[in-house]
């Protein structure tokens, strides 16, 4: 079943924002990604700024997803941060959403910047929540800021995605991603 005009819609603009950005996503390229007509978008959407917006919740509730499903799955703090970490990713293109973090007219828009703020809210909880669960099995150091970590692993996967795009390799990814591991393993009582 082909999806319909919306859902191609925001589809369209959800990929092309990941490619290109706010700016470079114009109503031509929308419609030519989407393969509808210009008066579907304007029936669907009150115009660019709106249909932005579903694009960027749409991208905003798979990441989320994803989170939530490589947090919940059984093992300890440790194999559900690597689980979370070594998931599969296009890794060339970039976060889909913190991609966005870099264009001036979404960071500009308390309203186009609300669905990055809310998902990188929602990694840093798992991630806060799964070290305390690990700190209080034993497993990292009893004395190692939670908080200050889960931003730090936040931030390792951010900066890794930007190291590899401008290597155009997937290698400062995964080295970084490796580092981040060995820290948290190193964290752990028994390795001191």
């Amino acid at each position: 079943m082909k999806p319909n005009a919306r859902e191609r819609l925001i589809e369209g603009t959800r990929q092309l924002l990941w490619e290109r950005g706010y700016v470079g996503t114009s109503p031509t390229a929308i419609l030519a990604r989407s393969g509808v007509g210009q008066g579907s978008m304007y029936h669907h959407f009150d115009g660019k700024p709106d249909l932005v917006l579903a694009a960027e919740q749409r991208s905003a509730e798979l990441m989320q997803q994803q989170i939530a499903e490589a947090f919940a799955a059984e093992g300890t703090a440790l194999e559900r941060i690597t689980r979370y970490l070594g998931r599969e990713r296009d890794v060339l293109r970039g976060c889909s959403v913190g991609r966005l973090t870099a264009d001036p007219e979404v960071m500009a828009d308390d309203t186009l910047r609300a669905p990055i703020r809310e998902t990188f809210e929602v990694l840093h909880e798992h991630l806060r929540r799964t070290i305390a669960e690990g700190v209080a099995a034993g497993e990292f150091a009893g004395d190692l800021d939670i908080d200050e970590t889960a931003s730090a692993v936040a931030a390792v996967i951010q900066g890794a995605y930007a190291l590899a795009r401008a290597a155009q390799a997937i290698e400062p990814f995964d080295r970084a991603i490796r580092g981040v591991l060995s820290l948290l393993r190193a964290s752990a009582p028994h390795a001191n």
